[in-house]
């Protein structure tokens, strides 16, 4: 459910606060990710298209399994071990998923993401999203129409708690 009330997208059952960001990254709703959803993903921010080499990483390191896919359990256990912010570990490594995420979602590099960000991102995910939506998560977030919101924000809109 979005913050402001209106359901954007089917809710899953399911304990764990990694779950929306998993949703996000898989692409084709399979329940994995695949190379084909990172590209897709990636995509959607980059005029380049996605870096192989960096999806090839991201797999290789979360598919404990060795079966191509990154499972949600997989997934859960990579990020379980993320706990602090990028800004907290000196700025984050390049293979860190939600970093990524935040990075391509930040199309202006400005350490924010904006109104525009957030709407941009709704609209490619195939979200209604309304610009009532928006500043609602970006309230959300603790951010501000004018400033929008650190990476921090975009983990408290997705509902990740990397705190404890």
């Amino acid at each position: 459910m979005c913050p402001s009330g209106r359901t954007l997208r089917a809710e899953v059952a399911d304990s764990s606060s990694l779950r929306p960001a998993f949703n996000v990254l898989d692409a084709d709703n399979d329940g994995k990710i695949s190379r084909d959803d990172l590209r897709t993903f990636y995509a959607g921010f980059s005029s380049g298209g996605a870096d192989e080499d960096a999806i090839k990483s991201m797999i290789s390191v979360a598919d404990i399994n060795k079966d191509g896919f990154v499972e949600y359990d997989e997934f859960e256990r990579v990020l379980g071990d993320r706990r602090r912010s990028p800004q907290a570990r000196g700025g984050g490594g390049g293979g860190e998923i939600m970093v990524d995420v935040f990075r391509i979602m930040d199309k202006d590099g400005d350490g924010k993401l904006s109104h525009g960000d957030l709407k941009s991102y709704m609209e490619w995910a195939g979200f209604a999203a309304t610009d009532e939506d928006i500043r609602a998560m970006i309230a959300l977030g603790g951010g501000d129409e004018k400033g929008g919101v650190s990476y921090d924000g975009l983990l408290k809109i997705l509902a990740i708690d990397f705190s404890s």
